[in-house]
């Protein structure tokens, strides 16, 4: 039959295994599988908010979740977002004060140079520099809560890093802003439609994506360098080793059996 003709020809033969997707099918694959979960992790999300003052904390968990999904590791929603939030606490409730105050300033400076333009052109110097800014503080956040949860650095470094990794991963970052600024539209124009579904839905999305799209430039820029610098390999690339056997052949280092110098018995044999 032809069908099945040609089975000895030589070729690439099978693959270990299958062809892995990437960018937006990547995403959608990886998106498809966790879709339930991720509105669990949103509802959990807002009741970790339910302080506000967690808002750190709770950002810091749900990332940590997110972030393994991206990178498709196991992760538990309840177990998993609880621990990673005492265990993010004090770095994650640090950044929560300090969004705060800028979220202050910049709700205060805006409007006030706004308004100074309107009367004063070279106002509108200032006005810009305070928009751009805002602008790339808030993708800075892209990159700081992926940060605290994937690293031991201060928290003054990774602020720092953060505001490299915008520029260093302008792609992805851009990318990023442009799925916070699709899923606020739908949310601010469905409105008050869009308040059945902010419980379910658009908090744990943005960050998956976030997560998606930015943790590899972190891997790339700040993960992957230090197990350069100490000559080590990266355990996120240990799921590679697909060849590695469970148990190893040392026949060949196993000594040779000694010979016995006893003389062997002649068999006996029956007449």
């Amino acid at each position: 039959m032809s069908l099945f003709s040609k089975y000895d020809e030589p070729g690439r033969g099978i693959p270990k295994a299958p062809v892995e997707k990437k960018g937006f099918f990547k995403f959608m694959e990886i998106y498809g599988r966790r879709g339930w979960k991720l509105v669990q992790l949103n509802l959990i999300y807002l009741l970790a908010l339910i302080p506000i003052v967690t808002f750190g904390p709770a950002t810091a968990a749900m990332t940590k979740v997110c972030r393994n999904w991206s990178q498709e590791r196991n992760a538990f929603v309840w177990e998993d977002f609880w621990e990673a939030f005492r265990k993010n606490f004090k770095q994650g409730f640090i950044m929560g004060l300090i969004d705060l105050l800028f979220i202050v300033g910049f709700a205060v400076a805006i409007p006030s140079y706004s308004a100074w333009a309107k009367q004063t052109e070279w106002m509108y110097i200032p006005l810009v520099i305070c928009l751009a800014c805002c602008i790339v503080f808030f993708m800075m956040h892209f990159y700081i809560y992926l940060m605290i949860v994937s690293t031991n650095l201060s928290l003054g470094k990774i602020i720092k890093n953060a505001f490299f990794l915008v520029s260093l991963g302008i792609k992805n970052s851009l990318w990023t802003l442009v799925v916070w600024i699709v899923i606020g539209s739908l949310v601010v124009f469905t409105f008050p439609i869009s308040l059945f579904i902010i419980p379910f839905w658009p908090f744990s999305m943005i960050c998956f994506a976030g997560a998606f799209n930015c943790y590899p430039v972190i891997r790339k820029y700040v993960i992957q360098p230090y197990y350069d610098a100490r000559g080590e390999e990266n355990p996120e690339f240990d799921y590679l080793k697909s060849d590695e056997a469970i148990f190893e052949d040392r026949g060949m280092e196993e000594p040779a059996p000694e010979k016995s110098s006893a003389k062997k018995s002649k068999p006996k044999t029956i007449s």
